[in-house]
């Protein structure tokens, strides 16, 4: 069997919580090699203490990677060569459209319902034909897929198997997702796709939220010519209420079960592991 590798990619923007400790142990445990990954693309928001407490939470918990590890912030230079590629292959335009001026779009009488795909409400194309200079950078998904075709993906978790998506499934609920936000150089899904090339991730674990958005890194990976590892989706850890777990739920962080003498295989029991 081929070798297989995997990785946690977390973002210093809070501190680590019960949900963050599940992604890496299963990573972890999927991987003959596991990498870590600090995406740190958000320099506003990324704070060297969060990212200190990362290192310290991981380690805390038995789990060892190689070195060095990757960093987003220093490799702004790979999202923009292609970025560039994909602007030449002639599938992105340039949007000028606000948050409100997409809301007040969608909401038009003759619009009915607006759908939600990964990204939020999907964009209605408003500055598709409009050849902007400037502004956020979007991928045009039809001109896209046209050149494609159908775009599939093997899963391994909850949903295992082949899932396959139609041109018109692209197009209808997934739509002209961010490239390049005006802000941040590169968007989410750039960077993930770019980076787990680099890294030569073969089986990506996450959670179950980000499942709707893999055929948009399918769609990217085979635009830029890059290798489609598979993927594997798992539970979200939640909240007594039911709700995902967040950064700002402090009192499920790592630190603190740390500090009241919990030990990582406390944790682990409390996971289900």
């Amino acid at each position: 069997m081929a070798e297989r590798v995997t990785r946690f990619a977390p973002s210093p923007t809070g501190p680590l919580h019960l949900g963050h400790a599940y992604a890496a142990l299963i990573a972890a445990a999927r991987g003959d090699r596991f990498l870590l990954r600090i995406e740190d693309i958000d320099q506003p928001r990324c704070k060297p203490g969060y990212e200190a407490a990362i290192f310290e939470d991981l380690e805390w918990l038995g789990l060892h990677w190689e070195n060095p590890v990757m960093r987003q912030s220093t490799r702004l230079w790979a999202y923009d060569a292609a970025l560039v590629h994909l602007c030449n292959m002639g599938v992105t335009y340039h949007c000028t459209c606000t948050r409100g001026d997409i809301k007040a779009a969608l909401s038009a009488p003759q619009e009915g319902a607006a759908l939600i795909g990964p990204d939020g409400p999907i964009y209605p194309g408003t500055c598709r034909r409009k050849q902007r200079a400037s502004g956020a950078l979007r991928l045009d998904m039809a001109a896209a897929i046209a050149a494609l075709g159908e775009v599939q993906f093997t899963e391994t978790g909850e949903q295992a198997g082949t899932h396959q998506y139609s041109t018109a499934q692209m197009v209808e609920t997934i739509g002209d997702i961010v490239l390049a936000r005006r802000d941040i150089g590169t968007s989410y899904h750039i960077a993930v796709v770019v980076d787990d090339a680099a890294q030569g991730i073969t089986e990506v674990t996450r959670g179950q939220d980000l499942f709707d958005a893999t055929a948009i890194h399918v769609v990217l990976q085979r635009l830029l010519a890059l290798p489609t590892p598979r993927y594997h989706h798992h539970r979200l850890i939640r909240d007594d209420q039911g709700k995902r777990l967040a950064k700002r739920d402090d009192a499920r962080a790592l630190a603190k079960y740390r500090a009241e003498g919990a030990t990582p295989q406390d944790i682990r029991r409390m996971l289900g592991l």
